[in-house]
């Protein structure tokens, strides 16, 4: 409940920044990206992570003493039968709800004690988001859906459409940059989706369950995006699954037990499965 609070809490705050031509000196300039971590530390560091709520007085612990560290270039599954706590700890990863006990860093920041506008500006700048159910804003086209974090930003429109139909070719949607979300696929929608959580240049990219509403093998090649992003632009990617087969092509591997996380050696396969375009192309 306070996970859906803060996310609430975050969609206000950006819709009254666009409304009132986004309040531009309280946000980064229009040139800034994300800070560099402190040499040699994690990109993302959380140490004795718990979380708690509190339903009248009933004290449920979702989170009991996480400790993980994603470093650059890091490519890492979490794996979690449903109600282990997987999206309460990916919404405190992603910065859009806070522990009740232990400590996190980004990019070698301690953000215990950012205020609701300093956690916006330091999610905005480091961290991409990639959802199951894609999360496009249905009225807008491909190339709009991508620019909005950079509008967000205070980026000209101009500016972040362009920006944003160069992303969009990277991730091989160029030639969709102006069809809505119904006029795609939804392996296209995924693809858009990554786009925008990548536009603004972050180094970790966070992506909760995102094959889980496409078929087999779109989902492979969602995978084997998530895979070509990591190995050719370095970005850290996370994967938050319950599929044992997107944790196998993963190149680390944690598991989330009763709240607690323990981490193990990737299983098996490193690379992804191909899909049936690329053993044509091979044959």
């Amino acid at each position: 409940m306070e996970a859906l609070a803060a996310a609430r809490r975050e969609a206000a705050r950006f819709a009254k920044r666009v409304r009132g031509g986004l309040r531009r000196h309280a946000r980064p300039s229009p040139s800034s990206q994300a800070a560099p971590p402190t040499a040699g530390a994690p990109l993302l560091s959380l140490s004795g992570v718990g979380k708690r709520y509190a339903v009248g007085p009933v004290q449920t612990q979702v989170l009991k003493g996480v400790d993980l560290d994603v470093k650059a270039g890091d490519l890492l599954s979490i794996m979690g039968e449903s109600g282990s706590g997987k999206s309460t700890l990916l919404n405190i990863m992603g910065l859009l709800d806070r522990p009740t006990e232990g400590a996190m860093r980004v990019a070698g920041r301690d953000v215990s004690a950012m205020n609701d506008d300093e956690l916006s500006d330091t999610r905005n700048l480091s961290i991409g988001f990639v959802f199951q159910a894609f999360r496009l804003l249905p009225r807008m086209t491909a190339s709009e859906n991508v620019a909005l974090p950079l509008t967000y930003r205070g980026i000209d429109r101009m500016q972040a459409l362009e920006r944003a139909q160069a992303m969009l070719k990277k991730v091989a949607m160029g030639e969709r940059v102006d069809h809505r979300p119904d006029q795609l696929s939804g392996g296209q929608q995924q693809r858009v989706a990554i786009a925008r959580a990548l536009v603004t240049s972050p180094a970790l990219l966070l992506a909760d369950e995102p094959t889980g509403a496409l078929d087999p093998n779109t989902g492979r090649e969602i995978m084997q995006l998530f895979h070509e992003l990591n190995a050719v632009e370095g970005i850290a990617v996370v994967i938050i699954t319950h599929d044992r087969e997107v944790a196998r092509q993963c190149v680390h591997n944690a598991e989330l037990v009763e709240g607690r996380i323990t981490r193990t050696a990737a299983p098996t396969a490193v690379a992804p499965a191909s899909t049936e375009a690329d053993q044509q192309a091979a044959g």
